[in-house]
């Protein structure tokens, strides 16, 4: 079997992000969404919440599980998940600067590669920050989250 891991803090989870995760099922038998907890991120919703709401979007998706990381190294929960691939989405050469140290140091800790997968161009304006801010702010950002999403942004449907 084929699985790879597609990390990230998914806070929120964004359809940039689907997009990379449902071409990653084009490739991998098993994709596994691994939720993580960025230390240097402020995040809007707590890990359990956004398991969850990966959960509840990625239903349409066969082949794919959702799970948090946990504490660690991400080549490390690779291994333990039986995955010697990380998919990690690109959405300009900043990313790419960003993220192949990560590759090179993930190879050489536990042989995991890392394939880059670049971001369909009506996506690689979004970002997790990005639409974090225009939210608060009160914008629309419906055309750019699933509703899962949404609706745990608005205040009025957070019952």
């Amino acid at each position: 079997m084929r699985r790879a891991v597609c990390p990230g803090s998914f806070d929120p989870i964004h359809n940039g992000h689907l997009e990379v995760i449902a071409r990653a099922t084009s490739l991998f038998d098993e994709v596994i969404v691994a939720i993580s907890t960025n230390p240097s991120k402020k995040h809007r919703f707590t890990q359990d919440e956004r398991v969850e709401i990966a959960h509840e979007t990625l239903t349409y998706l066969r082949g794919v599980s959702v799970m948090p990381m946990g504490e660690g190294l991400l080549a490390q929960f690779c291994r333990a998940q039986g995955a010697n691939v990380i998919v990690k989405g690109l959405r300009s050469s900043h990313d790419l600067d960003f993220e192949l140290p990560m590759a090179t140091m993930n190879r050489q800790l536990a042989g995991v590669e890392t394939l880059f997968i670049p971001a369909e161009s009506s996506y690689t304006h979004l970002s997790s920050t990005l639409l974090k801010e225009v939210a608060a702010l009160g914008g629309d950002i419906s055309p750019f989250v699933p509703k899962a999403v949404l609706k745990r942004l608005k205040p009025d449907d957070a019952a």
